[in-house]
């Protein structure tokens, strides 16, 4: 399968002073798709400006006519399956069914607090995960959906007229443990993962290429215990989180052997991070442009 190339695009900008700009530059740079994270506020950029993702995907959506677009990746720590299926069934239909919708567990950072809840316990956001991704499946394929579950209930919850793209917008689902792995067996038409996080301070590439290799392969072993051929899935890699970081943007030759060795690992697309000056994601634009138009030239 041919290898693709997409960005995430961090919600950071004002809309008309370069947010506009970066995904419309991204279409004409041809990416398969930009992404944005869902959160309320993200790391480094907390005490700065941080858009909402499903306004600046609608705002991207009305710009663009051919990207796809979706987020890396929306959880439950903020938000509800019901009032999140009718705002993706309005985005896809505003976008031409251009949506993917990038879902995982969510983790402890400020999402996990932001609403005044305390932190939950990885079980537990397990737990919600899969109640949270089996209530949106149903959501977004059914017409009308009661459901009471331990976390989470709808009651005749009407989502009329369902997806353009049927029977719905795809799951790419960001897992790396059991359960997770199992989420995307069964709900998902992509595999999202960023490695191994205990490498990323003192690991090395090749331990990260090993660790992604056990990812796959363990992914393979849990969609064929579901019965499902693990080919059926896009499998994703959101680069900057590896043991290499940045590096593979210095230089399109860095960045083709960064590809073509994940490429061999059976992942079907890469994503990597618009520039941003002065942080963890800075790269030269004009590096991040020949990478974007010229590196899957060097890998058929």
């Amino acid at each position: 399968m041919s290898l693709r190339l997409s960005t995430v695009i961090l919600p950071h900008r004002r809309w008309h002073e370069g947010g506009r700009a970066a995904w419309t530059r991204a279409e004409q740079l041809g990416f398969h798709a930009a992404y944005t994270y869902d959160h309320l506020s993200w790391r480094s950029f907390r005490d700065g400006p941080w858009f909402g993702a499903l306004p600046t995907l609608t705002a991207a959506a009305a710009a663009t006519g051919r990207l796809r677009l979706g987020t890396l990746v929306t959880s439950p720590n903020f938000r509800h399956p019901v009032t999140l299926a009718k705002e993706l069934i309005s985005l896809d239909d505003i976008s031409g069914g251009r949506i993917t919708l990038g879902i995982g567990a969510g983790g402890t950072g400020f999402d996990a607090t932001a609403l005044g809840q305390e932190p939950w316990i990885p079980r537990e956001r397990a737990d919600r995960f899969g109640e949270f991704v089996l209530l949106l499946h149903r959501l977004l394929t059914e017409d009308s959906v009661s459901y009471q579950g331990d976390f989470y209930s709808a009651h005749e919850a009407r989502t009329i007229p369902g997806c353009v793209q049927r029977p719905r917008l795809p799951f790419a689902v960001a897992a790396t443990g059991p359960r997770g792995l199992a989420l995307a067996a069964r709900y998902g038409q992509a595999w999202v993962t960023t490695g191994d996080p205990k490498l990323y301070e003192n690991g090395t590439p090749e331990q990260s290429v090993q660790a992604l290799r056990r990812q796959a392969e363990k992914l393979a072993d849990v969609c064929a215990a579901n019965g499902r051929d693990v080919a059926e899935l896009d499998r994703i890699l959101l680069t900057g989180f590896t043991p290499d970081r940045n590096r593979p943007l210095r230089s399109l030759d860095a960045f083709v052997d960064f590809a073509g060795r994940h490429q061999e690992l059976g992942f079907t697309e890469i994503v990597i991070h618009w520039p941003i000056p002065d942080s963890d994601f800075a790269a030269e634009e004009k590096v991040f442009e020949r990478i974007a138009m010229e590196a899957l030239a060097q890998l058929r």
